[in-house]
């Protein structure tokens, strides 16, 4: 058998993996990176974030989308058939890792393939495809980052056709022309609106009222309303009952007697930590009443030589915090000046239109009794939008009534995730409202939705002159 010894074992090579990873080769330590795919990447590249995304960016420019505004809703966007969209995933796919490779390769990072498991506090057994065991690695310090996984429950019969998850659906051969989406959350809604804007006749069913409910409510009606005209039908309260295949259709029959049919069903509801195969029981971590991995403020787990950073830790569960997760853990493994993750971060939803804010919601902070008001900015004000042949949208800023402290940034549409930045770096140096009125922007961009919305709220305000 192979062995190996290193000054840090990373379990994972998503993107909490990567950055681990690095973070300790740039300390000068040597590091072994273990993944079971064949290629780095994780399940972010290889079946969560990378492809969804690319597919939502494919689907957008070969469907000619945006063009509907300059030409009325009457125009027919252009067919797109399964093969086009593949290829656009896989050139988006091998870029990324491509990029990955290089990156270890000029750390000196040692990527090992093959799925990890336990053999005591300090040591690996890395299995290959067929199971066997074929190398030992020694670690000072061993980080897991595997990551989750669809939740598969067992009385729903997955196939590879017909009733999918999201890593099934990245498979599938002709675009549907019916689809059931089981799950109004970020997965269930982001595939939802991809392939309306394909032209599937899409219904999304939830137990909620509403898709996305921990979104501003202001801000998720607004997406209701834009998923409705682009033809998706959500119903809420809905709980299903039994699940089936009756020979090419799904069929759903929920709790309260309705029953629903699609070529296609989705089932987007939840997502359970890549835990089992680790061997866990062999060092004394267990996993909590969710199936995570349990870990203190430092990302550690009980054995303080051992961390767990990701998805496999529970929320956020999103790429951007588990890159800066895996950093901190690493930084903290080898003694460097470190600090708490941070509580304040963005959240982007890939929907079309797609969604991403900062802070607090307007329904939180009324619960907090604060006393605040509201700058809105809707993207038909903005030429931009108009430009871009897009004029679905807002921004809305909360904001403190007398100090004018910013306590919350939301936006919905076009450029969103990446404008939301502005409001973040704002928020995070304790700006106010009138700190984007004072401020130039340039025009025409959908960034001045800043300024016109911080308007909007100021000149609300009675006091003020």
């Amino acid at each position: 058998m192979e062995e190996l010894t290193v000054d840090l074992a990373v379990i994972g090579s998503g993107p909490a993996g990567q950055k681990a990873a690095i973070q300790a080769a740039k300390l000068g330590k040597t590091v072994a990176i273990i993944e079971k795919y064949p290629d780095p990447g994780g399940n972010c590249l290889n079946t969560g974030t990378i492809p969804s995304k690319s597919l939502r960016e494919a689907i957008l420019h070969l469907t000619g989308f945006y063009d509907h505004s300059f030409y009325g809703k009457d125009y027919k966007m252009r067919e797109v058939s399964i093969s086009q969209l593949n290829y656009r995933l896989s050139r988006v796919m091998e870029q990324e890792r491509q990029m990955i490779r290089r990156q270890f390769h000029k750390n000196g990072i040692v990527l090992v393939q093959g799925t990890a498991h336990f053999e005591s506090d300090k040591t690996l057994l890395v299995a290959d495809d067929h199971s066997k065991v074929y190398k030992r690695i020694h670690s000072k310090f061993i980080l897991i980052a595997t990551g989750s996984k669809p939740r598969n429950p067992q009385n729903v019969p997955f196939d590879k056709e017909v009733i999918l998850d999201s890593t099934r659906l990245l498979s599938i051969e002709n675009v549907p022309k019916t689809m059931i989406v089981l799950g109004g959350g970020i997965i269930g809604s982001e595939y939802a609106s991809f392939f309306s804007a394909l032209g599937t006749k899409v219904t999304v069913a939830d137990k909620k009222e509403h898709m996305l409910p921990y979104l501003d409510s202001e801000i998720g009606i607004h997406l209701q309303t834009a998923l409705a005209d682009i033809g998706l039908e959500f119903i809420g309260k809905k709980i299903p009952e039994k699940i089936e295949r009756r020979g090419d259709v799904a069929v759903v029959s929920f709790t309260d007697g309705s029953v629903r049919e699609a070529d296609v069903l989705l089932y987007a509801l939840g997502r359970t930590a890549n835990a089992d195969s680790l061997a866990l029981d062999k060092v004394g971590i267990e996993l909590d009443a969710w199936g995570h991995i349990p870990v203190n403020a430092l990302f550690q787990t009980v054995l303080p030589n051992v961390y767990a950073v990701g998805d496999v830790i529970g929320g956020p569960a999103l790429a951007s915090t588990s890159m800066e997760q895996g950093r901190l853990a690493s930084r903290h493994a080898f003694g460097e000046e470190t600090h708490h993750f941070p509580s304040f971060y963005p959240v982007g939803i890939y929907t079309i239109p797609e969604i991403s804010s900062c802070g607090y919601t307007e329904e939180e902070l009324q619960d907090l009794g604060f006393h605040y008001e509201v700058g809105r900015a809707y993207y038909y004000e903005i030429a931009r939008s108009h430009i871009s042949g897009d004029d679905v949208g807002m921004f809305k800023l909360l904001f403190h009534a007398e100090t004018l402290e910013i306590l919350g940034v939301h936006i919905i549409g076009r450029g969103a995730t990446e404008v939301i930045h502005i409001g973040q770096v704002a928020m995070s140096f304790n700006a106010h409202i009138d700190y984007f009125i004072n401020q130039v922007f340039n025009y025409p961009t959908f960034a001045e939705g800043y300024r016109v919305a911080a308007l909007n709220g100021y000149n609300k305000l009675k006091h003020r002159k």
